[in-house]
């Protein structure tokens, strides 16, 4: 992503603020996995959105009309000691050479800077409830400028949902979003292909998650979740990730596995046999599952509401799983009493951008929102088939799910992660290849 990108993102949004506000958004802390161990870093998602800087203690400030630079970096200073321990810093000079920033400062002295710029501000637009230290020291600083009222000192009078506002931003992707998006999901498709062709009776679900992780750090990505590797039973949990089963022949192997490129996520879903060839059962709830998909992306069209492609999905897998004789009754009233919910509990898709579940409403109001160009969903239909006794021996245990994201457009619905096989004849000839 470019520096012209991140500079639109910002004058769009100061545009919404306008003179009499301020935008404040702090980054992500860096996170202890055990002791003195940390997590990779990974910034977060509003802040990145809007500077594209990566590193951590740093607070981005938006004030409009600000007579010495109305976009405010408050960062780490350089450090010798430090940046040998633990990497380069860009200091509030970088910042502002690399970064766009009109303004710079180091974190430590945002105490006493960052005051007066909200004095000057009647709404300060803020998300709450993201970070609880931040959020203190945000009360701080509007409780110090109140108290200093009877003095002539000025202090904002709203308060205003940050995220409400940039989240709205998020929802319509640029040209470059959508670019970053295609490149995250080829590269999901090439790990996918590459798992496939190495799945067989006797591995590991975590050898095979190794083949997708392999293929992800190649291209210089990493994982946007952890994935999901289910064979057998284990593909009927929805959100399984143990992956320490054995393949054993004659089982699907159900992988949920995308990958994160420049900050954007894929998120791809394949079922396959562990043997290479699709029993005439799996065939048979495979193939509804991939007509209910089929059916879901061409309702991902402009003008459709967000729910037009989970009802198609519904109808369609309602009426399959009535013909295979595992619900009776008419369509319209096990549609009605959601029965198919049994097998297909989740929703068809959600939006995918910087975060794989990504941000966005659902719903305008009451009614479902409008579906429109820009915007992102992933189209994920499922069966999942336990161990039930209430069903026939040869239905049990089969979980399929089949996955694609795609992005609306004015000319159609555009699958991003195309390329990667889904009919089951052609998974078939991947796989014996």
């Amino acid at each position: 992503m470019n520096s012209k990108e991140f500079a639109k993102r910002r004058k769009t949004l100061m545009r919404m603020v306008a003179e009499d506000g301020i935008a404040i958004l702090p980054s992500a802390p860096v996170r202890k996995r055990s002791r003195d161990v940390e997590y990779r870093y990974r910034q977060d998602s509003d802040f990145y959105y809007l500077t594209g800087f990566a590193e951590p203690d740093a607070v981005a400030v938006l004030a409009p009309g600000r007579d010495n630079g109305e976009y405010v970096m408050f960062c780490r200073e350089r450090d010798r000691t430090r940046e040998l321990w633990d990497g380069s810093r860009s200091g509030p000079d970088g910042v502002v050479e690399r970064y766009g920033a009109d303004d710079a400062f180091p974190i430590d002295d945002i105490d006493d800077i960052l005051p007066g710029i909200l004095e000057t501000r009647n709404r300060v637009f803020y998300t709450m409830g993201a970070y609880a230290d931040f959020d203190q020291r945000m009360t701080e600083w509007v409780r110090s400028l109140k108290n200093r009222e009877s003095a002539g000192v000025h202090t904002p009078h709203e308060f205003i949902a940050l995220d409400h506002v940039l989240h709205d931003m998020r929802l319509y992707k640029s040209r470059a979003e959508i670019s970053a998006m295609r490149k995250a999901a080829k590269i999901a498709v090439k790990a996918h292909r590459r798992a496939m062709a190495a799945i067989r009776p006797g591995l590991f679900e975590y050898e095979v998650e190794a083949e997708y992780i392999h293929e992800f750090r190649r291209h210089d990505a990493t994982i946007s979740y952890a994935p999901i590797v289910g064979t057998g039973a284990n593909a009927c949990i929805l959100h399984y990730v143990d992956n320490r089963a054995q393949l054993e022949d004659g089982d699907l192997l159900l992988v949920d596995a995308g990958c994160e490129y420049d900050y954007y996520a894929s998120d791809v879903t394949r079922t396959m046999p562990v043997n290479g060839r699709f029993t005439p059962e799996q065939r048979a709830v495979y193939e509804i599952v991939l007509e209910a998909q089929l059916a879901a992306i061409a309702r991902t069209v402009k003008g459709n509401h967000w729910n037009d492609p989970h009802d198609a999905a519904v109808r369609v897998i309602t009426k399959g799983l009535k013909k295979l004789g595992l619900l009776e009754g008419t369509v319209p009233r096990l549609i009605r009493d959601e029965a198919y919910r049994e097998f297909f509990m989740h929703r068809t898709g959600h939006w995918i951008g910087m975060d794989v579940h990504d941000v966005g409403d659902y719903k305008v109001g009451d009614e479902w929102r409008f579906l429109e160009p820009g915007m992102v969903t992933t189209v994920e239909p499922g069966i999942y088939i336990n161990g039930s006794r209430k069903v026939p021996a040869k239905w049990r245990n089969i979980g399929v799910r089949i996955e694609d994201d795609v992005a609306v457009t004015n000319n159609g619905p555009d699958v991003l992660s195309k390329g990667l096989a889904k009919e089951p004849d052609d998974i078939e000839k991947l796989m014996a290849a």
